[in-house]
């Protein structure tokens, strides 16, 4: 019997974050499906929840395994390349961050999650034609990476899908606090 192998370790790494790429967009067509549907509230947090999920594992895989691949590969007129990346990868935290905090009923809801789509969409684009080309161009044993990439991947999600730690679990970090100082 075959040894269970992470989903995707069969895919090198840019075939991998293809996927998760086309997985992305087809959540973005669905959730521009649903603007302007006052009651389609429920599953528009939904397919956010997906979006923001999808989009939190995906950086972590390319902060963490491909771009530092990358760097080390290429050369340093590649740098600009990979710094725009990276700060396109903090503009969609931020705006996940934001639609962390909100509902699907709130004002500016719709209006956040489609301007994170565009943002993600360009860096998506760039991605796929640009770095993509350079990882080529660079030799990276792409294979090799897509199997650290699906086993980063698959620690990831066990982590995102363990129930956060109990109040009790809690405690013993509460009392570290100090104690406010008392009034003069």
């Amino acid at each position: 019997m075959k040894p269970a192998t992470p989903d995707g370790a069969d895919k090198d790494a840019l075939e991998m974050l293809k996927s998760d790429h086309d997985q992305v967009k087809a959540l973005f067509r669905e959730f521009d499906a649903l603007k302007g549907n006052g009651g389609a509230h429920r599953r528009k947090g939904e397919l956010v929840d997906a979006i923001c999920r999808a989009l939190t594992l995906h950086s972590r895989l390319e902060e963490e395994i491909f771009y530092p691949a990358l760097r080390a590969a290429s050369g340093a007129d590649d740098e600009e390349l990979l710094d725009e990346a990276d700060i396109e990868h903090a503009g969609a935290r931020e705006l996940i961050g934001q639609l962390d905090i909100m509902a699907p009923g709130d004002d500016h809801y719709d209006a956040t999650v489609t301007v994170l789509g565009e943002e993600v969409m360009h860096h998506i684009d760039k991605e796929e034609s640009e770095l993509f080309d350079l990882a080529r161009a660079a030799g990276l044993a792409l294979h090799a990476l897509g199997h650290r990439l699906a086993a980063r991947k698959e620690e990831l999600e066990d982590d995102l899908a363990s129930p956060p730690p109990t109040l009790e679990a809690m405690q013993p970090h509460v009392r570290m606090r100090r104690q406010p100082r008392a009034p003069n």
